[in-house]
């Protein structure tokens, strides 16, 4: 059954033409060992991944978060149920801004740092789903909040190769120089007093410039498109809330992702 407001995300997709009648899979909880280490995910797949090549979203929660929180909140399986969709679960992690005792669980914020746990674990992850379903090799994406934007940022640093594109959120980039061209929505808060927006600000506008984007155009609400001449586009979705994220945040991200597999001019 979706929530209130999951309901709401669908009804605003469905005004976007985006959102099919197809029930969405029950998030399956799934292991790995990566060093020695059991991590865990939830993993919604589609029926039809066993026959046919699916879009895969990894979705990453933020520092004291966790997998079954983001699959409830964040719920890109219900808005996306023709994709599969894996929510990732972090460790305890010193955070940068909050948590310097590691209590809680996160994600490394840089390569190199913790062995590349988490890299590692994505690495294991994107193998079984290969070896298990039928994945589309050219529309995988990532997507996080906070320490999980920060996560994002990472992979595309590290493993840009492996991505058709990006949407952090309430996020910053710690390696802009080591990112190489690929599509991205942005996410950002005006009052974000945790991650501060002008430092999101700065990361927008170096991955603009990365991409050679030019003049904004509006794409919906609180979000402007940056047009690249590098096929790489920007989209900045500002907000005036503070670090959470706002109802159109969500609805957003499955457009963009949705409208790299299936652009809108193919339709007319």
């Amino acid at each position: 059954m979706l929530t209130l407001s999951s309901s709401l995300s669908v009804a605003l997709l469905a005004g976007l033409g985006l959102v099919t009648l197809a029930a969405a899979t029950e998030p399956e909880r799934r292991e790995w060992t990566v060093d020695g280490v059991v991590r865990e995910a939830l993993v919604c797949a589609p029926p039809q991944a066993l026959s046919n090549a699916v879009p895969v979203v990894f979705v990453f929660h933020g520092h004291g978060g966790n997998m079954s929180h983001m699959a409830r909140s964040f719920h890109v399986h219900t808005l996306w149920p023709e994709a599969l969709v894996v929510y990732m679960q972090g460790l305890p992690t010193p955070g940068r801004l909050t948590d310097p005792e590691g209590k809680k669980s996160g994600w490394q914020n840089a390569s190199g740092t913790y062995g590349d746990r988490d890299l590692k674990f994505f690495d294991a992850v994107l193998d079984t789903l290969r070896t298990q379903y039928k994945v589309d090799e050219k529309h995988v994406y990532a997507t996080g909040h906070s320490n999980g934007g920060g996560f994002t940022y990472l992979l595309w640093a590290a493993r840009p190769y492996a991505f058709d594109a990006f949407a952090p959120c309430a996020a910053v980039s710690l390696q802009i120089a080591l990112l190489t061209p690929k599509p991205v929505l942005h996410v950002a808060g005006e009052k974000d007093n945790l991650v501060k927006f002008v430092w999101q600000q700065k990361t927008i506008e170096a991955v603009r410039k990365l991409n050679q984007c030019g003049a904004g155009q509006s794409w919906g609400t609180n979000a402007t498109l940056y047009a690249s001449s590098t096929g790489a586009p920007v989209i900045a979705l500002i907000h005036p809330g503070g670090h959470e994220l706002p109802p159109e945040a969500l609805p957003s991200v499955v457009r963009f992702f949705r409208e790299r597999v299936f652009p809108p001019t193919a339709h007319k």
